[in-house]
Parts: structure tokens; C-alpha cells; sequence
């Protein structure tokens, strides 16, 4: 019960991180919007487009918070803890496309640079780097960057958009100082290829999840270890481990033990399984225990094709 304790009070600190956010870059983003059709400067009015994904990614992930909160129901029986992944997913994406985008821009404009006005760009840029900064460090102390996958994508938008900041300070200061119009584009190419790579990893990992794949934070051997070094536990077949949202890993095998044993026993060994489990990071365990007959010469993971199933229906049947 401590377990789901500790993730409901990460997911409260992780929701509030996020709002508080939102609120912040949404707000600075109008103030960007605003700043770069009076100074007449593109870089600006790009890092407000770069501003925005922040602020519809944030939103998303309000949204997926919001929506993962729901109980559970007999449609949806893990509740919709999922729709955080959906939504990292979406972000992973965006970021994706926005660095395509900037890279398309950036193109043009090595070609043919235009006028910047770069002392609104500067002023309006180093504003924007200080919010970033507040918003990173906000988010950094209160939420959980490394194991929300939702949060860590918001996160990601957040110090890409910063490095998109100092991108346009450093830019604007060498067109002031040197005259080279080229240093815009130069700059928006370097901030691309950082939005390119976080956009890449939120992906992967998030398909990851969908894909029910084995959570990255899990050694699937320690895993097998524990079930077959447990007293009474002769083998394990049809073992599966995967992700219900981040943070929240589940586990469903079939351990075949010793046909002696009493309920009484079998329930101490599964106890002791799960307290192990739950420290390498298990939260949700489903074990169906059966004696020697249901032995499966070949393999611990479950082997799904239809030769087995039939061999297996066959013998059912017998």
C-alpha cells in the first residue's frame, strides 16, 4: 500500500509542477508573440512557435494527468493511466517536427538573411532565457523527471526552448557587434539538432511502453533469479513484464512448484516473491502457480504461436 501511496503523491507533485508551468510559458510565450511583431524580428516570432509546442505540450501532459486520475472501470481496466504515454508520445513527435521545421527555416535564411532588429531580439530573447531557467528549475524541484515520461517530455520542451533562448542571444549579440546575419540561422540549426534528439528519445521510450516492451529500469534476469531461487519453485514459463504508465511496472508469470506444497506454503512463497519484486521496481504481480505436469521444456517467455497453442489445446484435451 506504501507503494501506491508514494505514486499518487508523486503524480499530485507532478501535476502541480506542470500547471504552475504551463501558466508561466503560455503567459511569456503572448509576451513573445507580441515582442517580435513590433521589433519585426523572425528569430522571435520562431521561439514563440517553439514557445507554443511548449505550451500545447505542457497542456497535453495537464490533460494526461487529469485523465489518468479516473478510476478504473470494466472498459478500461487499468483506468487510463496510458493516456500520459499517449500524450509523451504526441510530444516526442511535435519536437520532431519542429526541429524539421527549423532546419527548413534555417535553409532560407543562410541563403537569404533578412533584417533582424536585434536589440529587441536580445532584450526580448534573455527575458526569455531567464523564464526557461525559472521554468526548468520548477520543474526540476518539483516533479519526477527521471521515471514520468510524461513530465520528462514537458521537461525536454522546457530546456530545448532554453537553449532556443540563449541561441537567440548569442545570435543577436553578433549581429549587433560583427554584422553577421548568419549567426541567426547558425544558431536555430544548433538548437534543432538538440530538439531532434530529445524528440527522438521521448519517442523511443514511449513506444517502448506501447509496444509493451520491458521497461528500461528493469534486468529481466534479476527477475527470473528471484522466482527460481525462491524455496519450492522448480521452474517459470510464460513470464511477461511491461509498463502500465511510467512508473508503474506489472508482471504476469505461470511458476511451476513442488505438487507437496500446501496453499499455506505456496502463499508464504508468493508473498516473499512480491516483497523482493517490489523493490526492483514490480508494483503490480500476477503468478499462477502450477505442479511439475505443467512443465514447458522450452521457454521462460511465453512462446505464442499457433503450433504451441495447439499442442497445448491437444494435451488439454487428452
Amino acid at each position: 500500500m506504501g507503494h501506491e501511496h508514494g505514486h499518487d503523491h508523486t503524480h499530485g507533485a507532478n501535476k502541480k509542477t506542470l500547471m504552475i508551468a504551463f501558466i508561466i510559458i503560455t503567459g511569456y510565450m503572448i509576451v513573445e508573440v507580441f515582442g517580435g511583431l513590433i521589433t519585426n524580428s523572425l528569430a522571435l516570432l520562431s521561439d514563440a512557435g517553439h514557445m507554443l509546442s511548449d505550451s500545447i505540450s505542457l497542456g497535453i501532459g495537464l490533460a494526461a494527468f487529469k485523465l489518468g486520475e479516473k478510476v478504473a472501470n470494466y472498459s478500461k481496466t487499468y483506468g487510463y493511466k496510458r493516456f500520459e504515454i499517449l500524450a509523451a508520445v504526441f510530444n516526442g513527435v511535435t519536437l520532431i517536427l519542429i526541429a524539421i521545421y527549423i532546419f527548413y527555416e534555417a535553409a532560407q535564411r543562410f541563403v537569404n538573411p533578412p533584417e533582424v532588429a536585434s536589440k529587441g531580439m536580445l532584450i526580448i530573447g534573455f527575458i526569455g532565457l531567464l523564464v526557461n531557467i525559472l521554468v526548468a528549475w520548477i520543474i526540476m524541484r518539483g516533479g519526477d523527471t527521471e521515471d514520468n515520461l510524461n513530465l520528462r517530455a514537458a521537461f525536454l520542451h522546457v530546456i530545448s526552448d532554453m537553449l532556443g533562448s540563449v541561441g537567440a542571444v548569442v545570435a543577436a549579440l553578433l549581429i549587433m557587434f560583427f554584422g553577421w546575419g548568419w549567426a541567426d540561422p547558425l544558431a536555430s540549426v544548433i538548437v534543432a539538432i538538440l530538439v531532434l534528439i530529445s524528440g527522438y528519445r521521448v519517442t523511443k521510450d514511449s513506444v517502448n511502453v506501447l509496444m509493451e516492451g520491458t521497461p528500461r529500469n528493469i534486468d529481466l534476469e534479476e527477475i527470473i533469479d528471484t522466482f527460481k531461487n525462491a524455496p519450492g519453485v522448480l521452474d517459470i514459463h510464460d513470464l511477461h513484464v511491461w509498463s502500465i504508465t511510467s512508473g508503474q511496472n506489472a508482471l504476469s508469470c505461470h511458476a511451476v512448484v513442488d505438487g507437496n506444497l500446501s496453499i499455506q506454503e505456496s502463499q508464504q512463497i508468493l508473498h516473499s516473491i512480491e516483497h523482493k519484486l517490489q523493490h526492483i521496481g514490480i508494483g503490480h504481480m500476477t503468478v499462477q502457480l502450477e505442479n511439475e505436469e505443467h512443465a514447458h521444456e522450452n521457454s521462460i517467455l511465453c512462446r505464442n504461436d499457433n503450433d504451441t497453442a495447439h499442442k497445448h489445446s491437444h494435451s488439454h484435451g487428452h
